[in-house]
This record gives structure tokens, sequence and C-alpha cells, in this order.
């Protein structure tokens, strides 16, 4: 399935031409990984670190698939905020979960200080406002929730608001130490560190058939087979190779991004921006001084085929970004429209497959989907090694809403 179309900008900032190393297929891998996008290559840094042998494949190009739309937007919080997901899951669950997502934006930032530019990985406040007067009130519940259980957190007043960004809102939740960064520069700057480190890569393959044997599975590609003990899906949005989810929505959004500008003024401190409302418009600046919208989401998996519809929708978020800063004069450089997936239960899909052993899953769906990929990552690679971890039960797939 087609995931973008229209223009994307993340494969313009980079010249990174990634040499993928042509390994022979080797008689036998710990650990097989599908997909060579974002998660994808953290789960491969994770298990190289723990010393296993593995291999990825990607049946199109590297990080030109999700990656490619991402927005590269690093929160702690989630779509479902912290007091709402203790009334789905209980308080130590729920607390425990948010505190993986910001212990992932820290295991995100120490592999970005390995690699060229650090991917551009910058710590960033988030800045998510009332869209309405009554939505103060889930925001300082919010608020509430957090500061409680230790979250860097502030909340701002219409006063405040005013004068740290220039446009009028009742009220708004401040979360710190949240990120961003260069998607596509991070994965295959990872993925050329990774080979250095022995991880064996093979894109522009597709995996036609999973056969188990009594030792494992083999991979069976037109270019060869291949043999391993285990299989991790890490494949996005697109369809799985084996199984099926239960509790996932396949939507599309949409988002532009500007020609560069000389300031920021008053865009406070160059803020990550979101709001309450559901579907929420957010934004974030780029190293360039570009500004990234993106929002509009529709109940529609696949990307539109014209143009006009991507032009119109386009056009609605820049002038969104507008009612919010009018003294910004910007024009659309870059624009598209990505599918993407949320659960209904507003958790990742992470873990062994409840019914075919060896089987994992990495599928990072919702709106933080780069923090699952890490947090994920850290938990497989436990499982792997036969290694209690005591996270994996939160985002298990033998949940209600998880896999068949």
């Amino acid at each position: 399935m087609k995931i973008h179309s229209g223009t994307l900008y993340w494969p313009t900032t980079t010249d990174n031409d990634l040499s993928i190393i042509k390994n022979p297929i080797a008689p036998f891998y710990e650990v097989i990984i599908i997909g060579g996008g974002i998660a994808g290559f953290l789960v491969a840094h994770a298990c190289l670190e723990a010393g296993l042998k593995v291999a990825l494949i990607e049946k199109e190009d590297i990080a030109m698939g999700s990656t490619a739309a991402n927005t590269g937007i690093l929160h702690y919080s989630n779509d479902i905020m912290l007091h709402e997901l203790i009334e789905q899951i209980g308080e130590k669950n729920a607390v425990r979960f948010y505190s993986m997502c910001y212990e992932a934006i820290q295991d995100i930032e120490t592999i970005a200080q390995t690699l060229p530019d650090q991917a551009d990985f910058r710590r960033r406040q988030s800045i998510c406002f009332a869209s309405k007067t009554r939505d103060t009130t889930k925001l300082l519940r919010e608020f509430k929730a957090l500061h409680t259980h230790g979250f860097p957190c502030e909340y701002w007043n219409d006063v405040i608001i005013k004068e740290r960004l220039g446009f009028e809102k009742d009220g708004a939740l401040v979360t710190l130490n949240d990120a961003e960064f260069n998607p596509v520069k991070f994965v295959q700057c990872l993925a050329e560190q990774c080979q250095q480190k022995g991880l064996h890569i093979y894109t522009n393959i597709m995996v036609n058939v999973l056969e188990d044997t009594n030792e494992g599975t083999i991979l069976h590609t037109i270019n060869g087979q291949f043999a391993t003990r285990n299989v991790i899906f890490a494949t996005g949005y697109q369809n799985l190779p084996y199984g099926q989810l239960k509790g996932t929505n396949l939507k599309r959004s949409y988002a532009i991004v500007t020609n560069a500008i000389d300031n920021f003024k008053p865009w406070y401190e160059q803020s990550l921006i979101w709001e309450t409302k559901r579907p929420y418009l957010y934004m974030r600046t780029t190293p360039d001084n570009r500004i990234i919208v993106g929002g509009l989401d529709e109940d529609k998996a696949k990307v539109p085929k014209s143009e006009g519809k991507l032009e119109k929708q386009s056009n609605k978020l820049l002038g969104l970004l507008h009612e919010l800063f009018p003294q910004v004069d910007v024009k659309i450089d870059y624009s598209y429209c990505a599918t993407f997936g949320d659960s209904i239960d507003y958790l990742p899909y992470i873990g062994e497959h409840p019914d075919h052993p060896h089987y994992y899953y990495l599928l990072g769906h919702g709106g933080n989907g780069t923090v699952y990929g890490m947090l994920g990552a850290n938990i497989l690679t436990d499982l792997l090694q036969g290694l209690p971890n005591d996270d994996a039960r939160i985002v298990t797939l033998a949940r209600k809403n998880g896999i068949t």
C-alpha cells in the first residue's frame, strides 16, 4: 500500500548516501527484523548491543516509508492523557507507561549523540493549548496528575500564553524535556552505525513466505532464504506478513513545511505546539528555520490520488498557522499526506505473538510512534534473551485489543 503522497521534506535534508554492504546471507541469524524504518533500526541497535547476530530486511529503501513522513516530534505525553490512562489501566500501569515514554526520549538522545550532527536532536518543551475554554478543566486535571507523579510540567494561564506566544487561549499545559529530531537523518546514520557493528541489511527485498521448522523460521524471498530463530515485525502501517491487529484504525493525515523565515518572535523558544482538540493541530520548527504544520486527520487509510485534495488541505493548514501567528509571512514549500494508525486503547503493539512463539511485534501505532519504537526495542531485547521485563505486560499483544 502506498502510504504517502505529495512532496516530502526530510529526504531533502540529508545527502547521506547509505552504502549498504552486500553481505552474503548467513546460514542462520538469531534475529531477523522485517522493516527498515525507525522502529526497525532501534531494535536492531538494541539487539546488536546485546551481542545478537541480526539481519534486517526492508522491501523498499531505508527510511523511505513512514519514517520519511514522520514529523520528528518526541513527546513523553500521549494521545491519551495520563489521568485518562489511569482510569483505563490503573494508576501503577499508567504512570509506568508514561515513565517508559519519558525514559525512551532519554535513550533516543543517547543514541543521537553518537551520530553525525546528532541527527538534529534538540530538547524542546511542548505547549498543549486549550482549543476551547472548557478544555482548561481537562488540562488542569492533567497538570495535577503529571505533577503528582513527578513529571516535569507547567500550567500557563491566558496572560502567560498571550505574553509568550502572542495569541489568545484560556490555558495551556507545558511538558518539559520533550524533543525534536530529523527522522530520516537519524535512521540513515543509525543504519550505517549498525552495519559497522555487524548488522546485515537487505533492501528492496520482499518476504514472500514464512516457513516454520523445528529449528526456527525460514523467510523465503526471491533473493534467497533466511533462517532465524526469532522474527521481529517492525512494518509500521503496512500489512503484516503474519497476524492481524484487532484494535487498530488506519487514517491519513496532512502536513506542510514552509519556507525559511528570519525569526520566530513571539514563538516562545521554538516550542512544540499542539492542542486539546481531536484530531489536533501540531507545529514545530526546523534547524533551517522552517515551520512544519500537521493535522486534519481523516478516517481513510489510503492517501488521496487527487492533487487538488492535497492542495486544499495544505492551504487549510497554512490558514490555521496564520490564525495563531498572523504576523508570520510564509508560503508552502512542501506538502504531503501520509497514512498512520492508532490503537483503540491508545497503546502500542509490542511483544511476542500469544499463539506463535518467536514471532515478535514492534508496532508503534499512535501519535508517539518513535518513542514507542525505543521503549519497544528495550522490551523486545530482554524478551529475546529470556530476561524478565515487567513493562511488557502493559503493551502485550495478548490484551483484548491485541493481535490474532
